[in-house]
């Protein structure tokens, strides 16, 4: 979510890391028929996407209109509760980059990266990966909170099925939208040691961790009994229900270009996993930033 929650740790999916409806809009210039794919993204949101355009998002989105034909429109919206009604519910937006796979308002394209939650802390400090670490209770562990009605990131459900309420210090998953980037703040309280360590969605936390001043290490968050939490997330594009060959063409262009699409990641510094076959567990997932 978008900590995903993932992914924003994905209130995104947050629940998260974090990311529909039409071929395309048409419009008529003097030239003739012009194909338009209007994309719903959030306006302050790096490293997914912002009205600059500068997020890898963006730029994969490019390569999607490159690729049909298409200019590129944005309705700018922030990710937050009501997203999906008021843009692609609304019948405003044609597609979502950065949605979980088999999320379910929409069809989703083959994944382009899979990502999970990361615990970030400082490279000279105590290597945490496991919420059942017994070392967590004596942490000050910083988390992304969307609310109080069951909408918290899973690192925040896991944390509080573990007794340890009081060892959290919470970080709005919003933020101030007068500042860049507002959920950048959990990763650089990391940084400040305002907080020990903390569990974040992991192209937010790798992106971040690597412009602090000080060296920051990503480790994986480990399988764990934590049901029904998910940490780990195949990221897909979101179009429409009603649209399978939009989805189509999207998943020919994520194919033909997918070493570029890898490039761009990399840049960002987002962090991936990979499953195992038989379990769906992480299988390798370090990073030292810095």
């Amino acid at each position: 979510m978008s900590s995903v929650c993932p992914r924003r740790g994905l209130v995104r999916y947050c629940g998260t890391p974090c990311s529909l409806l039409l071929l395309g809009v048409i419009s008529l210039t003097a030239g003739g028929a012009e194909r338009v794919l209007r994309i719903a993204a959030d306006p302050n949101n790096l490293p997914f996407s912002n009205e600059r355009r500068e997020g890898f998002e963006n730029r994969i989105a490019e390569i999607i209109g490159e690729e049909l034909g298409a200019r590129i429109e944005y309705m700018w919206w922030p990710q937050r509760r009501g997203f999906f009604r008021e843009t692609l519910g609304s019948g405003r937006a044609d597609l979502v980059m950065g949605v979980p796979e088999g999320f379910e308002r929409v069809l989703t394209t083959q994944p382009y990266y899979t990502s999970s939650y990361f615990f970030v802390g400082r490279a000279d400090g105590l290597p945490v990966s496991s919420f059942d670490d017994p070392a967590l209770r004596g942490l000050t562990i910083g988390v992304q909170l969307a609310g109080d009605d069951g909408t918290n990131t899973p690192p925040a459900h896991a944390l509080a099925q573990r007794g340890l309420v009081k060892n959290i210090r919470g970080y709005t998953l919003y933020g101030d939208y007068a500042q860049d980037s507002p959920p950048s703040r959990i990763i650089e309280a990391v940084a400040e040691g305002e907080v020990d360590v903390a569990v974040a969605w992991g192209p937010m936390a790798g992106f971040f961790a690597k412009r602090q001043r000080v060296p920051l290490r990503l480790l994986a968050v480990e399988p764990c009994d934590c049901p029904p939490l998910r940490f780990v997330f195949p990221i897909s594009i979101g179009v429409a229900r009603n649209d399978p060959a939009l989805r189509t063409e999207i998943d020919a262009v994520l194919v033909r270009r997918s070493a570029e699409i890898r490039r761009i990641l990399d840049d960002y510094a987002v962090p991936r996993v990979e499953f195992t076959n038989a379990r769906k567990e992480v299988r390798h997932a370090t990073t030292r930033t810095n």
